[in-house]
């Protein structure tokens, strides 16, 4: 998605923890598009930083016009069952990570009255399956969030989108198998900021999980439960 909105002419400021990547994606990105493009930190582990994280980015871009919130935990659901600490980190990191920047990021393009926020989460919030429940309930949460939020800013000119992908071939899939409609990354962002283009509020990404998700919903508790995925 950087790469899709650099080559928009939009300057970009990348945040996260690894420095040496970032700044690596970073000098690609310039020879690629010739945006001007920033590195720096953000951890969403540490919500009491994110304050900083945010202002550091504006004092950097000048100005922000829209976030793209794309990280998550995956984690061990099996291990989460059995340690509470893992379904704690997971839960923190796609629930309480996600909710405390994009509050930041709201209070801020509130004040402006324009922009935008894209936040990535998850099919897996759509239905609580007992193969990744925990982590499917923190995008759940995430995504009832963001519903109020778009609710909130909407009022204010600034659009939230929700984006639902299925699994996207990242690090956080490598190496796992028997992935469903396995999507490539570029395919994903350009699907994302098309819809971006359209002021959709939800989108799923490749569009047939939208119709996947539905079938899921739609089957009653008392089936769902005795179903293995």
């Amino acid at each position: 998605m950087a790469l899709e909105l650099a080559k928009r002419g939009h300057p970009v400021y990348l945040a996260g923890r690894d420095q040496e990547e970032l700044a690596r994606t970073a000098s690609d990105l310039q020879l690629r598009s010739g945006a001007p493009v920033w590195v720096g930190e953000f951890d969403a582990g540490r919500p009491d930083l994110h304050s900083v994280y945010f202002e550091e980015a504006r004092v950097a871009c000048g100005k922000i016009e829209g976030v793209v919130l794309a990280f998550g935990y995956l984690g061990d659901q099996g291990r989460a069952e059995q340690e509470p600490d893992e379904a704690r980190r997971i839960m923190e990191a796609n629930y309480n990570g996600a909710v405390s920047i994009l509050l930041v990021a709201a209070n801020y393009l509130e004040a402006e009255g324009a922009g935008w926020i894209v936040a990535l989460g998850s099919v897996s919030g759509d239905r609580g399956r007992q193969s990744n429940y925990i982590y499917g309930s923190a995008k759940a949460g995430t995504a009832v969030f963001l519903q109020g939020l778009r609710s909130r800013l909407f009022k204010s000119g600034v659009h939230v989108m929700t984006v639902k992908p299925g699994p996207v071939d990242t690090g956080m899939t490598f190496g796992m198998e028997g992935l469903p409609l396995l999507a490539q990354p570029d395919a994903v962002s350009r699907a994302i900021l098309n819809a971006l283009d359209k002021r959709q509020d939800v989108v799923y990404v490749p569009w047939p999980w939208r119709l996947i998700m539905a079938v899921l919903r739609a089957v009653p508790e008392k089936l769902f439960k005795r179903t293995s995925i």
